[in-house]
């Protein structure tokens, strides 16, 4: 009988399938650890599989390095999707998990545990807890890890040299890094980089004036867990374009923007890859001295595409849908806006209008009060910040005054409290409570958020029941029964509203 390793919640005998057959839906769900040769993989690692008798399954990579393993060099565990579907409901664990991502506890200026702690409203003493008890690790340790992953993800794909490397991974000083990297990892920087592919010299963004003459990008590849509808998440970006901020070829099914991640203003292209389940993207930094932020443009971006979703266990919540007889698409995700405030003009912008209504106000918007990004002769635009839209006049808008003046107030309040999340905005006159759901789902990805108020949900659920003879009379009845849906498809409500949306005659066109 095969056992089940304490280290890992997924049964034994699933992670055996899975690595054996290099199943590509468990990559960065567990890690498998090779006894013999003091390494761990990923379950899409080629290298010839070992036997059972000789391995051990980890819930995570700093599970792995905890047990003295080193990440193997051919699979590459830095470049696995994130997963910590093992915590469950613990949210403070996976706010505080969040922040450490982020950066909380790197950088110039670091926080503290403590620090972090008092943010997250508990004792120091309750966190180390919570760290030890989920990832067998303190908060210090799992910051450090997270820091030497995303090093090494840099050294296999980038050419970037060993002191932007430190920079973008948050070291203050390259000794620290290849002391720390030589430690964990049982190598050097350098024995790692001329293990991969051979480097060459990175040229640095020059900024001057907001405008740059030439950069040159950082390519990274950004995997995720099978299935994912490139096709439809590219229609959906496309549909809702926004000229000079946004570019889209049909042809070679990239995506590009410009982005604006707490003050890093830059632009990227991403594409799907297409042999391997991960996105290629292309990161233009207009500030060289950014690269210091890499990491959380890095996670920013993950965010935006929804590439650490785990599509089977999301689909699970569709079956109230399914059982209606609606047709899904298991690799239909949360494509998302490029900030909360975006997502919230988005929503202002669409109230009450069509999407291609919306769509040519939001490009009104950004050409008159967006500044500009000059990249390679090529002159872009960047959403406009909370600043500009409380001061804009918004004449250029045709729509009603109640919805400029909501505008201007919401830029007001989100200039004045930068660190507000959507739910404060209801104190914004003009700002309901569908707005704040839809800037939740869109800006902040929440995955629980079932739009049950939305017109198109409520005529494709309508549609769906008289299909079955089973009409929906009153409006109570409406709400009794998208209440129920809601419970059954949380918490995974979000791709709930997307699949309705998908399934919509006019394809979705809302939002």
């Amino acid at each position: 009988m095969v056992q089940i390793h304490s280290d890992c919640n997924v049964a034994a005998q699933i992670c055996r399938q899975a690595r054996l057959s290099r199943d590509a839906r468990f990559d960065g769900q567990f890690f498998t650890g090779v006894l013999t040769t003091g390494i761990y993989c990923r379950s899409i690692c080629p290298a010839p599989a070992p036997y059972e008798k000789n391995v051990r399954y980890f819930d995570s990579a700093v599970k792995a390095a905890n047990a003295g393993l080193r990440p193997c060099l051919r699979c590459r565990p830095d470049s696995a999707p994130s997963s910590f579907a093992w915590l469950g409901t613990q949210t403070t664990l996976m706010r505080a998990i969040k922040l450490i991502e982020q950066g909380f506890l790197k950088g110039d200026n670091p926080g503290t545990v403590v620090k972090l702690a008092e943010k997250l409203g508990i004792s120091s003493r309750y966190l180390n807890k919570l760290f030890s008890q989920g990832l067998g690790t303190s908060p210090k340790r799992f910051a450090l890890y997270q820091q030497l992953m995303f090093a090494k993800q840099l050294l296999h794909q980038t050419p970037l040299s060993m002191t932007e490397v430190a920079m973008a991974a948050g070291f203050n000083s390259i000794r620290r890094f290849n002391e720390i990297f030589k430690q964990e990892l049982r190598l050097t920087p350098s024995d790692l980089r001329q293990k991969s592919r051979s480097s060459t010299n990175v040229i640095h963004p020059h900024k001057d004036n907001h405008v740059s003459t030439y950069i040159k990008p950082i390519t990274l590849a950004l995997a995720y867990r099978p299935p994912l509808n490139w096709a439809k998440m590219l229609a959906f970006y496309a549909f809702r374009q926004v000229d000079n901020m946004e570019v889209i070829d049909d042809i070679s099914g990239r995506y590009g923007r410009t982005f604006s991640f707490d003050g890093v203003e830059g632009f990227f292209y991403i594409s799907a890859h297409k042999d391997k389940p991960q996105l290629d993207v292309s990161i233009y930094l207009v500030d060289a001295n950014d690269i210091k932020f890499l990491h959380n443009i890095v996670l920013q971006l993950r965010r935006m595409f929804d590439l650490n979703a785990d599509m089977d266990i999301i689909q699970q919540a569709l079956l109230p849908i399914i059982e209606l007889g609606a047709k899904i698409d298991s690799g239909l995700r949360i494509p998302a806006a490029g900030s909360v405030f975006e997502a919230a003009c988005r929503a202002v912008l669409g109230q009450q209008v069509s999407v291609l209504q919306a769509t040519k106000l939001l490009n009104l918007l950004v050409e008159h009060y967006g500044t500009s990004l000059v990249i390679d002769g090529k002159t872009w635009r960047l959403f406009p910040t909370a600043e500009a839209i409380a001061k804009a006049s918004l004449d250029e808008l045709n729509m009603p005054g109640a919805r400029k003046l909501a505008l201007n107030a919401l830029g007001e309040f989100v200039h004045q409290h930068p660190d507000s999340m959507p739910d404060d905005w209801l104190a914004v006159k003009g700002i309901g409570p569908w707005t704040v759901a839809y800037v939740n789902m869109r800006g902040l990805s929440d995955p629980d958020v079932f739009l049950s108020s939305d017109l198109v949900i409520k005529n494709r659920l309508h549609a769906l029941h008289e299909q079955l003879g089973k009409a929906i009379e009153t409006p109570k009845s409406y709400l009794n029964i998208a209440a129920e849906i809601a419970k059954q498809a949380s918490p995974w409500g979000s791709y709930l509203t997307f699949q309705l949306w998908d399934n919509d005659p006019v394809i979705a066109k809302k939002g």
